[in-house]
């Protein structure tokens, strides 16, 4: 059975940093695409970042460009969430998730229905 959990979540002040992990274990995700949802409270859940297997390709949503990184270590089945110059706006639950299909080298899954496995979120609270 795969499981993908998530840490690293807090309260931190506007500004400040947080790194979040997932830990995938039951299934070797090396080949696959991995990405980071966020969710808040009465809306949907959205993509913030995604990366492909090789960690080569990322995507970030528009609104953490230049603030978010996403990264993965598949000797370690592990893939972070760097989030610098945090934002109250950045306030949710933040998700891990797995696409089980496998995918070229350079793909990145974009689309909530492309991901087979979800961590448990872990939440991220930014204060202002």
């Amino acid at each position: 059975q795969v499981q993908l959990v998530e840490s690293g979540g807090g309260l931190v002040q506007a500004g400040g940093s947080l790194r979040l992990s997932c830990v995938v274990s039951g299934r070797t995700l090396s080949r696959y695409p991995m990405g980071w949802f966020h969710q808040a409270p009465g809306k949907e859940r959205d993509l913030v970042a995604a990366i492909s297997w090789t960690g080569g390709s990322t995507y970030y949503a528009d609104s953490v460009k230049g603030r978010f990184a996403i990264s993965r270590d598949n000797a370690k089945n592990t893939v972070y969430l760097q989030m610098n110059n945090l934002k109250p706006e950045d306030t949710a639950v933040y998700y891990c998730a797995a696409d089980g299909s496998l995918s070229g080298t350079t793909y990145v899954s974009r689309q909530l229905f492309e991901y087979d496995y979800w961590g448990q979120g872990t939440q991220v609270t930014v204060s202002s």
